[in-house]
């Protein structure tokens, strides 16, 4: 019993000086090549977060160009907001700029859950602004179109000497679907404020677009992403709220005073089942 345990005490003995150069010599190779993996994942980390950072200022001023297209159904002349909100765009695909600049080289799916919330609200912005003015939905190749700048040493720029790099930013699919998903909910909104602004033809238009665009995702079914499929309820509820209202002003306009249809409408809405959605 002693002897294998004297075996043994060499053994460990002649072990001790590796582990010993393997953890504490600097110059270690396999201390070297952990040191590069660090680099690597700190770079890819503050990456990650400066990303965070661009997509939310992206986010923020989209959602201000969606607050500021809502005031067109209560102004005369709504060209002067559609141009005021055409300006606001340009600086969010300057923002846009950024992140392609971010992603240059590098793997876009790898950082695509850091920049995506912020694409989504920049097509649903971009796409409630072309139907204002075209009454149509924007495609995703117009949207990409957009979205192409030149580098040069100063930073980004949409027009530059020869000699510039040009810089692409290309929107996936998915945050197109989601995108246009969300543009429902804007829609519906924008029902219920032009009813209560005495127009009574563009809740039919906006019917009339929901359902199709509802057929094309229908469509797609559950073959497409995940977060489709979540939004195609809300979806769903939207293109609902917007046909009780056809509905409302089809059978009860006549009873019913202009100024006062929108409350009538806000209060059916608030009574709507949650849950409730269209078949």
């Amino acid at each position: 019993m002693s002897k294998r345990e004297g075996e043994g005490c060499p053994r460990k003995n002649a072990d001790a000086p590796q582990d010993r150069d393997g953890s504490g010599n600097p110059s270690s190779p396999v201390i070297a090549v952990f040191k590069v993996f660090q680099q690597e994942l700190d770079t890819k980390h503050d990456k990650y977060e400066r990303l965070v950072k661009i997509s939310r200022d992206v986010t923020i001023e989209s959602k201000r160009t969606i607050f500021l297209l809502h005031r067109v159904t209560s102004v005369p002349d709504a060209e002067d907001i559609l141009n005021e909100a055409e300006t606001k765009l340009d600086l969010v695909r300057q923002k846009i700029g950024q992140i392609a600049e971010e992603l240059r080289g590098e793997d876009i799916f790898q950082f695509h859950r850091a920049f995506t919330p912020g694409i989504q609200e920049y097509v649903e912005a971009v796409s409630f602004l072309h139907y204002i003015r075209h009454r149509s939905l924007i495609s995703l190749e117009e949207i990409n179109a957009r979205l192409v700048f030149m580098r040069t040493e100063k930073g980004l720029a949409e027009a530059q000497p020869a000699g510039s790099q040009v810089l692409t930013f290309q929107v996936t699919p998915s945050d197109y679907l989601l995108g246009v998903a969300d543009l429902t909910g804007e829609l519906m909104r924008m029902c219920i404020s032009s009813v209560g602004n005495g127009d009574i033809d563009t809740p039919f238009q906006l019917s009339q677009f929901l359902r199709q665009i509802h057929d094309g995702f229908s469509y797609i079914g559950n073959t497409g992403p995940y977060e489709v499929s979540k939004k195609l309820h809300t979806l769903r509820q939207s293109l609902g709220k917007v046909e009780d209202a056809c509905y409302t002003l089809r059978v009860r306009g006549s009873e019913i005073p202009k100024h006062m249809l929108a409350d009538v409408f806000s209060s059916r809405t608030a009574l709507m089942d949650p849950e409730e959605g269209v078949v």
